[in-house]
């Protein structure tokens, strides 16, 4: 249980470097370039992040899961898995190519004809990296994953930066993206030095698509619903409004969904070795969903609170509607670190059938809600997101009761009190920074007395075991 203990505390120090250094740094890149591009131009990538995905989804086909879940996996695994990816990359890059005018006459935008067909090649360059990354995800070796993050980001973010300076438009996003997957895979290839030399077995095909397909089927419905609102928006609306939407979901996402995939991805090949232990396994998620809890529920309130200064102070008065969108979908972000953890348990516990079945009953209610919202607008589709993720939610974890005896009612109990600081905690920014005139005077003095007052009174009450968290940094240097 120590070695575990270690393993878990290093992956996740380096898997947080290399989530927030990384992500922090493309989130910099990012606001400098809304500040110079439209939010049409970012509507215009919006429109085609569903079909990106999807082909993305199928690359992937749960294989990489199957791998890390797979205790004999051996190089036939890797090297059949390989030769899958590159051959399904191909597929769909060929489809999307012939497929471009469709695309582009469904949202009646001719330009994206040819926006498709140039940044559909990262699927391509994607598909040589899932091997690679997966490999060195078993190993929790984010430190290699950190080095090839930062690099690929900061110059393929400067390159962007520059295009934007000089008109290139959209197509600043464009090359900004295909240049930072190609310097990302060439990194991981050096460092990896691993080579196809197996082959592509049928054999070991049919035993990773076992698991894999009803991950590739759970994922293919996770990410056309969660792109949905993307199609929805981005034919229903303008490019602009689309534009608005997607960087309220970028502010939203940057919080909630990082932290998310810091803990999920160092927790599950961890954990996947206590399987078969649920006592153990029930302890460790327990501790994990608190410590979640504990740092994303104050961020996502502080977020909503500071949402308006926030968008002001960094891009500019031509995004402020993106700030009624962005206060919306925290209520929704905040639970994104719990969703993910209880549908983990199945995984861990190698169920991917039920995985499957969950998705498809929270797809037909995301659809049922959604058909009902379009025609009352925008805002109307973003409270739908929030209803769905709370009913989400409690489908969720029915199932992880089943699985180790943790259930709604217990999870709820266990983060009560870190839920109504952070509502708490938000209301008094929200009070504060009205009695302030200058922006970034409300974005400080907001931020202060948030961490102030959560931090004291957490502390003061240890609410969700901060006291704990002195000794696991202790134990991370």
């Amino acid at each position: 249980m120590t070695d575990i203990k270690q393993k878990v505390v290093k992956g996740l120090f380096w898997s947080t470097v290399e989530r927030f250094s990384a992500q922090s740094i493309q989130f910099i890149l990012g606001i400098v370039l809304a500040r110079i591009l439209l939010p049409s131009d970012y509507g215009l990538i919006g429109m085609l992040a569903i079909f990106l995905a999807v082909s993305q989804t199928f690359i992937d086909s749960g294989f990489g899961t199957a791998l890390i879940q797979k205790k004999d996996r051996d190089d036939l695994d890797f090297s059949t898995t390989f030769f899958f990816n590159f051959g399904i990359a191909s597929l769909f890059y060929i489809l999307l190519f012939f497929f471009a005018p469709l695309i582009a006459e469904f949202y009646k935008q001719p330009i994206l004809i040819i926006l498709t067909r140039v940044i559909g090649l990262v699927i391509i360059i994607n598909s040589f990296a899932v091997v690679q990354r997966t490999k060195i995800t078993i190993l929790l070796d984010f430190k290699t994953l950190t080095k090839a993050s930062l690099i690929s980001i900061i110059f393929s973010g400067g390159i962007g930066i520059y295009l934007a300076f000089t008109g290139f438009g959209v197509w600043a996003l464009v090359w900004q993206t295909l240049i930072q997957r190609s310097i990302e895979l060439i990194i991981l290839w050096d460092h990896s030095k691993w080579l196809p030399r197996k082959g592509f077995s049928k054999h070991r095909f049919k035993s990773l698509f076992s698991f894999g397909s009803k991950l590739l089927a759970s994922g293919l419905l996770d990410t056309v619903f969660r792109n949905i609102y993307l199609i929805v928006i981005g034919k229903m609306f303008s490019a602009a409004s689309l534009g608005y939407y997607t960087r309220a979901q970028q502010f939203n996402n940057f919080p909630s969904s990082n932290i998310t995939g810091i803990i999920q991805r160092v927790t599950f090949p961890v954990l996947s070795e206590l399987q078969n232990d649920n006592t153990k396994l029930r302890d460790a998620y327990r501790k994990i969903i608190k410590l979640s809890a504990l740092i994303v529920f104050p961020l996502m309130m502080g977020l909503a609170a500071l949402a308006e200064p926030l968008i002001r102070v960094v891009l500019t008065e031509k995004w402020i509607e993106t700030v009624w969108m962005l206060q919306l979908l925290t209520f929704a972000g905040m639970w994104y670190p719990i969703h993910a953890l209880n549908l983990n348990v199945l995984n861990v516990k190698g169920r991917s059938d039920i995985f499957l079945k969950l998705e498809v009953a929270k797809k037909i209610l995301v659809t049922i809600v959604l058909v009902i919202s379009i025609p009352l607008g925008i805002k109307a589709i973003i409270i739908g997101q929030i209803i769905t993720s709370y009913i989400a939610l409690m489908l969720n974890t029915h199932f992880t009761k089943r699985m180790i005896d943790y259930g709604f009612l217990q999870q709820m109990k266990d983060l009560f009190k870190v839920l109504i600081l952070s509502f708490s905690m938000g209301i008094i920014i929200h009070f504060t920074i009205m009695l302030i005139n200058l922006d970034m005077l409300k974005l400080i003095t907001g931020f202060a007395v948030g961490i102030l007052f959560f931090v004291s009174i957490a502390w003061l009450f240890n609410i969700g075991e901060i006291r704990l968290l002195p000794d696991f940094i202790r134990q991370g240097k």
